[in-house]
């Protein structure tokens, strides 16, 4: 029941309606022309370039920098795009304070570095908006690849293979393209629709195919596929969500963040999305922190985010939880939930116990703590559904719980490769998911190009 702005439970409309519009705006807005040469005069072009290094996709920054400076902001763009082709995205959602930025000379000197995801931003919306394509597609080659899954790792890997002249069919579950920058990150980190934006930039080089609604198991099974292409690239990601082991937690009131995150990026009206009054956000990654400032945009008037751990164990960058922070966003550190409070069937608290290290180990201390909330959102992890990998002709390995590969992203099944977050390799970041699908694309090509022979049987 509302009693003035104040609304009980979980309800939709929390905010007067021209709020939502300003508070899901560009969380960094692009930078003008000019603003963008004043940046890029702050490099000092370092001939050892650590901001370089410190890239999952090996951008050469320096000299995309040295570019925008000269006016050549397309020159900029391609030099982005020779190495991550989704670089678009990636200036957006990548955790730059932690990767090139914090590499920067000066944020060591100053602590203020270049804005260098800003400046990749600057270049490729220029390209984008200019439909500047850099590439085209060679003769075709003849071979067929199948791409499972049609996020970042798999668009890369796609783009590389259709640069080499390859015909690509995607096999996309959803309904849409983009993976988790479609359907995973805050909305106000990709606005306008760029992720679909992106997707028919990737895909404008032609040769590649998307069949969305095609799911690995259920519609298409691996072993057809190896039988039907010359390669086989997996990018599937995570399907699963960790349980909170908590007791009760199976009550109303008690969502996966995934799911908020990937229902509050498809809707068309963000007023009609409810979210409760208080709110609480179990983890300490980036799906936490854009579960809880969205819970917060949408007008939940209590939102705390809370960790079993300490600070400094967080996966989501100080950056990040600062951001929290300044949306009002309370974090507690060492909790861990106990037992979800319900009343006729509907989660209303979260009992919680303190934790705390005995050497090497977490451990409860016994102390509990009940907080009200009348939403829960579980981001305490995504777990690798290897549903369609043990069929009939398939022999997929798997370490860790997810797929194993070896160096060049093959995996234990002849002609099938895999990269994004499906492997048990690196970390779960849109620019690694790029370079892994980028480098597997590359395999694939080297392995085809030594074997005329077509899938069809055709020399």
């Amino acid at each position: 029941m509302a009693t003035g702005h104040f609304k009980e439970g979980i309800a939709a409309g929390r905010l007067p309606a021209d709020a939502y519009a300003d508070n899901f705006a560009d969380l960094h807005p692009p930078l003008d022309h000019h603003e963008a040469l004043v940046e890029a005069d702050r490099c000092y072009f370092c001939y050892d370039a650590p901001c370089m290094q410190a890239c999952p996709t090996s951008i050469d920054i320096p000299m995309f920098i040295r570019q925008i400076a000269t006016g050549n902001a397309l020159g900029a763009a391609k030099t982005i795009f020779d190495q991550n082709i989704l670089g678009g995205m990636c200036a957006r959602v990548c955790p730059t304070e932690t990767l090139c930025e914090e590499a920067c000379v000066r944020e060591a000197a100053e602590g203020k570095p270049v804005q260098i995801g800003r400046l990749q931003r600057y270049a490729t919306d220029v390209a984008m908006e200019e439909q500047r394509q850099f590439y085209h597609r060679p003769d075709r080659s003849g071979k067929k690849v199948a791409v499972v899954g049609a996020g970042p790792a798999g668009l890369a890997c796609a783009h590389r293979l259709a640069l080499h002249g390859h015909d690509v069919t995607i096999f996309e579950a959803r309904p849409k393209a983009g993976g988790l920058n479609e359907y995973g990150i805050a909305a106000y980190k990709s606005t306008d629709d760029f992720a679909q934006a992106e997707v028919d930039y990737v895909t404008g080089i032609g040769g590649i195919e998307i069949k969305n609604g095609m799911a690995l198991g259920r519609d298409v099974q691996l072993a057809d596929l190896a039988g039907a292409h010359d390669a086989v690239f997996l990018g599937m990601g995570l399907g699963g969500i960790n349980a909170l082991r908590a007791e009760g937690e199976d009550v109303a009131g008690v969502e996966n963040a995934v799911d908020f995150i990937s229902i509050l990026r498809q809707t068309s009206d963000l007023a009609a999305l409810p979210v409760g009054r208080r709110v609480i956000v179990i983890g300490g990654g980036m799906t936490a922190i854009d579960a809880a400032v969205q819970s917060k945009l949408l007008g939940a008037e209590e939102v705390t985010i809370c960790y079993r751990r300490g600070k400094e164990d967080m996966n989501a960058s100080l950056f990040e939880q600062d951001l929290a922070a300044a949306n009002g966003v309370v974090i507690r550190h060492w909790l861990q939930p106990k037992r979800v409070i319900s009343h006729n069937g509907r989660a209303t608290a979260l009992e919680l116990e303190y934790t705390s290290m005995e050497g090497d180990r977490l451990t409860g201390t016994g102390e509990l703590l009940t907080l009200p909330a009348d939403q829960i959102f579980k981001a305490i992890g995504q777990t690798f559904v290897a549903a369609g990998l043990n069929g009939a002709g398939a022999g997929i390995e798997l370490e860790g719980g997810r797929i194993k590969v070896d160096a060049e992203g093959r995996t234990t099944m002849a002609r099938v490769w895999a990269g994004g977050d499906c492997i048990h390799a690196g970390e779960d970041l849109t620019v690694t998911s790029v370079a892994q699908g980028r480098d597997a694309a590359e395999s694939i090509h080297r392995a085809l190009a030594s074997n005329p022979v077509t899938a069809n049987g055709r020399a």
